[in-house]
């Protein structure tokens, strides 16, 4: 009688990382009776990535409650004032989303440590801490994949993650996609060329809630604030790869009321449409980030330098375009 082969003793660790965005053009139309608006959206994913690991810790299985044990996140960016590693986090969320979702198969599963390594600003309107989550979302599932059996499709991780944030999807699929609704429908777009990017956060608040509430204070004394729903122009400039016609295919709605909470944003775009090689800068989604599209990632480097001269408080990075989703 032969012997059976010993199993492999599962992963103690589990690695996933997923994109920042910028929104190449961002329409905000209605506010909806959940809370959120209509939005017509193009996100593009950039190669500034979040990474997220989970180790397995050594301890009784859990059988109720969160398998996260603590959570430790290592900047790359500016620290912010407030403790981020706590269970309100969306990435130790989209661990206990995976698990809830397994529990009738998976009832006892060993206790895990989350790590984040952050090169995405936080609360810069780059979806961040989407990526977080859609990179945890990914790490979770290869946890209870090993752990538990249960095998989760892309089709349920987009549903967990749009349970958790509207940019979650999309920090998910990653490339370049239209977003309708809170954001969180998406069909990919054809997009022919690689961006470069330079981004620059000058470091000040502002809260989406109030962004899009202001806007529609705007709109009532304001009619040519009118909601840009349309990406015709744009999806048209995305697949001949024309940077400069790119460039000027650009539209934020909530640019304008982003100006109005932080008028100094309106110093930043003209400092970086001024540096030789920058073709168009825009706030990114709510801001404060400044997207700026640059010829080439000579030029993204070149301006990157001048603007950390002029702006030496600031952070300044650069990024590429299109890039894969969570991984």
């Amino acid at each position: 009688m032969s012997e059976v082969p010993e199993l492999p003793e599962p992963p103690k660790s589990f690695r996933a990382s997923a994109p920042g965005k910028v929104n190449l053009h961002l329409g905000v139309g209605e506010a909806r009776a959940d809370g959120y608006h209509e939005l017509v959206t193009v996100f593009q994913a950039v190669d500034r990535r979040e990474y997220v690991t989970l180790h397995v810790e050594d301890g009784p299985a859990v059988t109720t409650g969160s398998v996260v044990r603590e959570m430790h996140t290592e900047f790359f960016v500016q620290r912010p004032t407030e403790d981020i590693d706590t269970p309100a986090n969306l990435a130790w969320r989209a661990v206990d989303a995976v698990v809830d979702e397994c529990r009738q198969v998976a009832q006892a599963l060993p206790p895990v440590r989350i790590e984040v390594e952050k090169h995405v600003f936080v609360a810069g309107g780059m979806a961040g801490g989407s990526a977080d989550a859609a990179a945890a979302l990914v790490a979770a599932a290869r946890y209870v994949a090993a752990y538990a059996g249960v095998e989760l499709d892309r089709a349920q991780l987009h549903r967990l993650g749009a349970q958790l944030g509207a940019d979650v999807p999309f920090c998910l699929r990653g490339g370049t996609a239209l977003g309708t609704g809170r954001g969180d429908e998406l069909v990919d777009m054809l997009t022919r060329g690689t961006t470069h990017w330079v981004f620059i956060n000058p470091k000040v608040g502002i809260s989406t809630g109030k962004a899009f509430g202001l806007l529609d204070d705007m709109r009532h004394n304001d009619p040519a604030l009118v909601p840009h729903l349309s990406t015709n122009s744009l999806s048209q400039q995305l697949t001949r790869g024309d940077q400069d016609a790119l460039a000027k295919s650009f539209h934020n709605d909530l640019q304008a009321a982003a100006l109005r909470m932080q008028p100094r944003l309106q110093q930043v775009i003209g400092a970086a449409e001024e540096t030789p090689g920058v073709l168009r800068a825009i706030i990114s989604g709510s801001g404060p980030t400044i997207a700026a599209l640059c010829a080439d990632a000579d030029a993204a480097n070149s301006a990157r330098a001048s603007l950390r001269e002029r702006f030496p408080d600031y952070e300044v990075v650069t990024a590429a375009g299109p890039s894969p989703g969570a991984q």
